[in-house]
């Protein structure tokens, strides 16, 4: 895998698949995805914190989705300063939305332990807040690996 860090250019086609840290939209999807259908599946006590759980899922795994496509279509034209700094920003609003999230479902699922509820609801809820935490690291890579990126151009 070879490192696009100190190249101010985005890559296009497969190189997207082949260089870091445009290889971390394949976990940011995956991660997302798993937060979404988990929040999604489960009961919803309090629909303030878990709506904008949902909110943030959804918008992250559309927003990578597409970034992901455009960089394979090779729209960004190799990768100019507009380009490069709207993947900053990308990468930005994902990992502060992320980590907002992250803590409200941890909020959520601390409450839902000390009320009498299901064990299964319980352990959904667990398993979205483990993998809102790891979808919260990956954006927080990929935007640092962006901004040193966006400095060099």
């Amino acid at each position: 895998m070879s490192s696009s860090t100190t190249t101010s250019s985005l890559p296009s086609g497969l190189a997207v698949l082949r260089t870091f840290p445009d290889v971390l939209f394949i976990p940011e999807i995956i991660f997302g995805g798993l937060v979404w259908i988990l929040v999604a599946s489960s009961k919803v006590p309090h629909p303030m914190l878990q709506g904008w759980v949902m909110f943030v899922s959804v918008f992250c795994f559309v927003m990578s989705i597409s970034l992901l496509c455009l960089y394979f279509c090779g729209v960004h034209g190799g990768g100019s300063s507009c380009w490069v700094t709207l993947d900053v920003i990308c990468q930005e609003t994902a990992a502060l939305f992320y980590l907002s999230a992250a803590v409200l479902e941890a909020f959520q699922t601390y409450a839902l332990g000390q009320s009498p509820s299901s064990d299964k609801e319980y352990r959904e809820n667990i398993a979205a807040v483990v993998f809102a935490f790891v979808a919260t690291l990956v954006y927080v890579i990929h935007k640092v690996f962006s901004l040193l990126r966006w400095k060099s151009s």
